[in-house]
């Protein structure tokens, strides 16, 4: 009993936070993106995010992505990635993913992760769509005299807004019962197929999954998201992802370098259905939340 104290700690913690709190502009993201134009990855043509999202013939999810070597953007790829299919199934016709990265960036990011095809990168290198849309820029955004790695390394600690970095983090750690792992044993496998340590699946010759070590957790094996098994993905990302391709991943423009981003899911004529900001670093939209609310 003792032993599970912190886990009811942390859950006690999580459950006082407070309550995400969506800008005017993320919850009209159709007008606030208005005349938002960037190059998609791959092809070059120019996409007016705005009129996409205002002339939307079915249901259009819009990513906006930090910088192409930050831990957000590396999840929203790989929580995308799992949950296309099923955001298809709901009638998503249209993936809008901005990273604050150039082009070349972008399309590394793409091959490392194996984001599908037909959701449509696009490069956004000072971060403009994320301002527009109403991002967090993060801790002291406007304070020059401040190095963008000092600000960074102050909300990794967690000491000033936004505040919900630590929660984000520890539960990677500690777990969450009412968590989702779907999504983080696809990005183990993926991961794992490409090279990436640390390796804690088995699978077979065909490539499926034939057992996860963290189905041998004592006592919380049933978790929906057990304890280090996110932590676990995140240090995949970090040495096999962001480690090994800083250099070719990290953003341009030192105010991408702390500022967060969201994302957002629209109906036809650009009617908001879903809107989400992050709300630390780590802090990413849940996917089985957005498919709930359509």
């Amino acid at each position: 009993m003792l032993s599970c104290t912190p886990h009811f700690l942390l859950l006690a913690f999580l459950g006082s936070a407070s309550a995400l709190v969506v800008p005017l502009s993320a919850a009209r993201p159709a007008i606030a993106l208005e005349g938002v134009a960037l190059p998609r990855v791959g092809d070059g043509e120019t996409v007016d995010i705005g009129a996409a999202l205002a002339t939307s013939k079915g249901k259009t999810l819009l990513v906006l992505g930090t910088h192409a070597g930050d831990f957000n953007t590396v999840e929203y790829c790989q929580r995308v990635r799992h949950a296309w299919p099923l955001l298809q199934e709901k009638g998503v016709t249209r993936c809008l993913m901005v990273v604050n990265g150039s082009p070349e960036s972008c399309a590394l990011l793409r091959t490392l992760l194996d984001v599908p095809s037909d959701v449509e990168l696009l490069s956004d290198p000072t971060g403009e769509a994320g301002r527009r849309f109403g991002v967090s820029r993060g801790f002291r955004p406007d304070d020059e005299r401040l190095s963008p790695f000092v600000k960074l390394f102050a909300m990794g600690i967690g000491v000033g807004p936004p505040w919900q970095t630590l929660p984000a983090v520890l539960t990677g750690y500690f777990g969450d019962p009412n968590g989702s792992r779907e999504w983080i044993e696809t990005g183990l496998k993926q991961g794992q197929l490409a090279g990436r340590w640390p390796s804690v699946l088995e699978m077979d010759k065909a490539g499926a999954i034939v057992e996860n070590k963290f189905g041998d957790t004592p006592l919380l094996s049933g978790w929906g998201r057990r304890p280090f098994e996110l932590a676990t993905l995140r240090l995949q990302n970090l040495i096999g992802v962001q480690g090994q391709n800083w250099d070719a991943l990290k953003p341009t423009d030192p105010r991408c370098l702390t500022q967060l981003g969201g994302c957002t899911v629209v109906g036809e004529g650009g009617e908001t259905l879903f809107s989400w900001v992050d709300r630390g670093l780590c802090d990413t939209a849940t996917f089985e939340e957005v498919l709930e609310a359509l």
